[in-house]
């Protein structure tokens, strides 16, 4: 009897439906869903005083909405671009991230808003060019971290060149200025250079080297300083440097165990500055309460800990370019959303920074979804090569 056209017979080549079906993990696609769904919903929560005051109450939810469909669409594309394709590129797309934090200092060509200078204005919308640089070099980490594997493992020089390529990327976020989004790239590059076999001795000397013109930047700039101090009591001056610090705790308090309800925070009604933002966590507490709060950052320990899972598997397969990838944005979610969490709560001084796909921010949640295109492209090849292994290779 014939085997019907889709039945798979052992040792026998792929059908092409086969070869172009893409094997989505199911773990990274329904935490990034939930994730994607409860941003639209506290983006909309937590912005509606604001956007009432603008004029329409509904405006960043539906921008919100706008540019997660179009984050989905991105993510769709990019998990059918075949990894190697980046690895092939990768001083290509490492010279473009460091081209696009050089224009964004240009008067002109950079958008300054808030007194920052991290944003292009393209097709009628700011765009933050540090988003597209991260992935963009660590796509090119990754591909380093392949080819000079043993130098990393065997010598400080191996580890000292990568990173006088993300100290260059860190120096131009600086200049934005833009100093959280650098801490979480250089921390996040040691992470992997960790992760690659780097001996721990050299790490920490670069990390000890590293945290002292960071200490002097902070140092030097009064408001930076002022930051820092404040965090340690802000209720020193709650009317003052420690306001939006207050507001935050203050809305978090207010949501004791189970929230005061969707839509009943009072201090998103123009107490709390950025509470759509960097500061939507607080909002989320207040209107949801501790165990939701347990649940969001469990979800987001998940969500790494499956990228790191997905790496694993890439790495047993020898695929060590897409294991590093997916590995890259496990670590890279997990210390941004701490870094956000940490500053809502008060445990590390205040940071420009959005978290992920919770927060209102239309660069991050298009990036952000386009580097879940690339776990899940990383999730295929590994389950493809598995495949090809049990079959055998086509007679």
């Amino acid at each position: 009897m014939t085997a019907p056209a889709s039945t798979v017979v052992p040792g026998s080549a792929p059908t092409r439906l086969q070869k172009n079906r893409i094997q989505i993990d199911p773990v990274i696609t329904i935490l990034t869903g939930i994730l994607l769904l409860l941003g639209v919903v506290m983006v909309g929560s937590a912005s509606v005083a604001l956007a009432a005051k603008e004029g329409d109450p509904f405006s960043f939810l539906e921008k919100q909405l706008l540019f997660g469909f179009a984050g989905v669409l991105v993510a769709a594309w990019v998990v059918r671009v075949p990894t190697e394709k980046w690895q092939k590129n990768a001083y290509l797309l490492l010279g473009l991230s460091l081209a696009l934090l050089v224009l964004v200092l240009i008067p002109g060509i950079g958008a300054k808003v808030n007194g920052s200078r991290r944003w292009l204005h393209l097709f009628g919308a700011n765009f933050q060019a540090s988003e597209a640089s991260r992935v963009l070099i660590f796509i090119y980490l990754c591909s380093y971290l392949v080819r000079r594997e043993e130098e990393i493992r065997t010598s400080l020089f191996g580890i000292v060149k990568p990173l006088g390529m993300l100290g260059a990327a860190c120096f131009l976020l600086l200049l934005e200025p833009d100093l959280g989004a650098g801490i979480v790239i250089m921390l996040t590059g040691l992470t992997m250079l960790f992760l690659a076999g780097a001996q721990m001795r050299f790490l920490a000397a670069i990390a000890a080297a590293v945290s002292v013109p960071v200490g002097l930047v902070v140092w030097l700039t009064p408001w930076r300083l002022a930051r820092t101090i404040v965090f340690l009591n802000p209720w020193k001056d709650p009317e003052g440097t420690g306001y939006q610090l207050t507001q935050a705790l203050m809305a978090i308090g207010r949501g004791e165990w189970f929230g005061v309800g969707l839509g009943g925070s009072v201090q998103k009604l123009l107490w709390l500055p950025e509470a759509h933002t960097d500061f939507v966590f607080s909002v989320y507490a207040e209107e949801l309460g501790f165990f939701a709060v347990a649940g969001l950052i469990l979800t987001f320990l998940a969500i790494s800990y499956r990228a790191l899972v997905i790496a694993r598997d890439a790495a047993d397969a020898g695929l060590k370019f897409q294991s590093y990838l997916a590995a890259s944005f496990g670590v890279w979610i997990a210390l941004q959303a701490f870094i956000n969490v940490a500053v809502n709560l008060g445990a590390l001084p205040t940071k420009g920074l959005t978290l992920p796909l919770l927060s209102y921010g239309r660069s991050s949640l298009l990036v952000t979804l386009a580097w879940v295109g690339i776990v899940l492209r990383v999730h295929h090849e590994t389950q493809s090569s598995r495949t090809v292994a049990i079959r055998g290779p086509a007679r």
